[in-house]
């Protein structure tokens, strides 16, 4: 039994492409989760009265579809990735339009899980095939316009909810069920106008562990370390301590998208000119700083500016997708794309519970946690070569490692 695939098509107008499709995507995606995430503190806090012991629960429920992403690969033998990422993004947007209709602790972790199945598969699947459509010498550059593309649906979100919640009085409820069935609706449009594209490299429909990826495995694994104390605790700071409503919330949310959109198609040009090594360095420095700097910050006017500039940081992400695209067999980059989601969620299924406990008893703890996972980081980014490849894929001497 499979789920029903159109057969591969070839462009029957120009804008039906692998990229466009890509952006496409991404735009969608965006309506639902966006939505979802911009709001959880909110409606955590206002309506289900969660403190950081619940919301860390709910963050480590969020985390247990991104740590089976593994499974990810046995779809394949079902149907095609383009056709699960469809099926992923409609998970997504349906579990998102009913979250507000389950106003309780039980019920918020039902929607949580279902939204996070969509979300991370969709993801996986979306990596994966980014990774076999798009061409190396191009593929940062591309990454970083998706990326914004992405920011600029997050932006139109963000206004969505700013608008309905401070002049129109939405609730929750309303917010979540527009933007979920928009992200359902859209996604069947996008079904059926665009064709199947060809996929890349014939892909492996097993589970993939390679010693020579050691590396990348390392980084993915701390990269979701650190980034669950961001996604996790640096926003419910700006709620629980400083006292932000969901419209000051989503003011943040729109400065992180302004930002966002200015600075990651030229990080993918950055990471085409200096290569990814040099990046990854830049971004886990000042993570370090950003993260020292959270654990004592005084007002909330300094809080927003870290959280700008930590968020900042995420585009250099593409860096890490992109060395991995250098160094693997093309073959490798499906089952490769579930595994790495599974890794990058170890931590993230533990950490929120046990940071949140931690949080009760000494927030700033928790972001000094955050600055030491981000050293390690560094200390892994300087073993990525500066021209990475099949065959070169880490360095280990002083003398290699010097840029």
């Amino acid at each position: 039994m499979s789920i029903a695939s159109p057969a591969v098509t070839p462009y029957k107008k120009s804008w039906q492409t692998p990229t466009i499709l890509l952006m496409v995507m991404a735009v969608v995606m965006q309506i639902a989760f966006a939505a979802w995430m911009a709001m959880t503190n909110n409606f955590a806090v206002e309506i289900l009265s969660f403190t950081g012991k619940e919301i860390g629960i709910q963050q480590s429920i969020r985390e247990i579809p991104g740590f089976l992403s593994f499974a990810a690969v046995f779809l394949l033998l079902f149907g095609r990735e383009q056709t699960w990422a469809y099926v992923s993004l409609i998970l997504l947007g349906g579990a998102a339009a009913a979250t507000g209709i389950f106003p309780s602790f039980t019920g918020f972790l039902i929607t949580t899980f279902i939204s996070s199945v969509g979300f991370h598969y969709y993801e996986t699947m979306h990596q994966s095939l980014s990774l076999q459509w798009l061409p190396k010498k191009s593929a940062p550059a591309t990454m970083g316009k998706i990326l914004a593309v992405s920011s600029i649906a997050q932006l139109a979100v963000f206004g969505f909810i700013f608008i309905a919640g401070a002049w129109f009085a939405m609730s929750f409820t309303g917010i979540y069920m527009i933007t979920g069935l928009i992200t359902c609706v859209a996604t069947v449009i996008m079904w059926l106008i665009f064709p199947a594209f060809k996929d890349g490299a014939p892909q492996h429909k097993k589970l993939i562990l390679r010693q020579r990826y050691w590396l990348y495995y390392a980084l993915t694994f701390m990269g979701g370390a650190r980034r669950q104390i961001f996604m996790v605790f640096a926003g419910f700071m700006m709620v629980e301590r400083f006292g932000f409503e969901i419209h000051e919330v989503m003011g943040l949310m729109i400065a992180n998208q302004l930002v966002t959109m200015f600075f990651a198609p030229l990080i993918g040009k950055w990471i085409v000119r200096f290569g990814e090594r040099r990046i990854l360095t830049i971004e886990y420095i000042g993570l370090i700083l950003v993260f020292i700097a959270y654990a004592y910050v005084p007002t909330w006017e300094i809080a927003v500016a870290l959280y700008l500039i930590d968020h900042a940081f995420f585009a250099m992400a593409i860096s890490m997708k992109t060395y991995f695209q250098k160094i693997a067999d093309p073959s490798d980059i499906a089952p490769t794309a579930g595994v790495a989601f599974t890794i990058n969620h170890i931590a993230a299924v533990f950490i929120p519970v046990l940071f949140g406990l931690i949080w009760v008893l000494n927030p700033a703890a928790v972001f000094l946690a955050g600055a030491a996972m981000a050293f390690v980081s560094l200390i892994l980014a300087r073993m990525v070569p500066l021209a990475p490849n099949e065959g070169n894929e880490f360095v280990w001497s002083v003398e290699q490692t010097k840029a």
